[in-house]
């Protein structure tokens, strides 16, 4: 009777240093890393849409670059460097062609590119030399004879552009692209306007990016 009594404390002893060791193991085991919480901004960057029912044959004509909101280097460098710009649009079938017409060192270029549609109205794509670099365009507001509000995102990157069907838009329209501007988080601090005034009247050259 003494032996059974030894063996049932050994194997109780035995038992609990068992499960001491797996607690102090499972203590030390290291624990998957935390996805970081997203953003209201980059929650809003997620749910991007376009606006509802945008017709985009009513896109056509030309529009002009009134102003841009980004966090691009380059642009911000620019600064009070920046030239007026206008852009014409032509639905083509399943793309729009898009000219963009500027000055660059002086001289008058045009840069022809062209937008695909996608099944999502107001939703097109530029497409770029591979599918990671191909950038959605969203036609976020729009009432098609006074301005259009566009968001550009590339991976995660924003960039909002405002365009008017003259070089000035409406002030409540001005301030309306930058209310949404800030869903993005992006300020006036990173907001570039561009002149109404000085356009190109005739081109010195062609750059094709279709």
């Amino acid at each position: 009777m003494m032996r059974y009594w030894l063996h049932l404390l050994f194997v109780l002893i035995w038992l609990s240093l068992l499960e001491h060791a797996e607690t102090r193991r499972a203590s030390f085991k290291p624990k998957p890393p935390q996805k970081p919480k997203q953003t209201e901004a980059e929650k809003a960057v997620e749910k991007l849409t376009p606006s509802q029912n945008i017709d985009i044959s009513q896109m056509s004509g030309r529009w002009y670059l009134v102003s841009v909101i980004s966090r691009c280097k380059t642009l911000l460098e620019k600064g009070f460097k920046l030239e007026s710009t206008t852009i014409d649009v032509e639905i083509n079938g399943n793309k729009l062609s898009v000219v963009t017409i500027t000055k660059l060192n002086y001289e008058c270029w045009e840069i022809r590119q062209n937008y695909m549609t996608t099944k999502t109205p107001g939703h097109l794509i530029l497409k770029g030399k591979r599918s990671a670099v191909d950038v959605d365009i969203f036609v976020v507001e729009t009432d098609y004879s006074t301005y259009a509000i566009l968001v550009f995102k590339k991976g995660k990157k924003i960039t909002m552009k405002l365009y008017g069907r003259s070089g000035i838009v409406p002030d409540n329209v001005v301030d309306k692209f930058e209310d949404r501007a800030k869903i993005f988080d992006l300020g006036l601090d990173l907001l570039s306007q561009y002149p109404h005034y000085g356009f190109c009247e005739s081109v010195d050259k062609v750059l094709e990016m279709t």
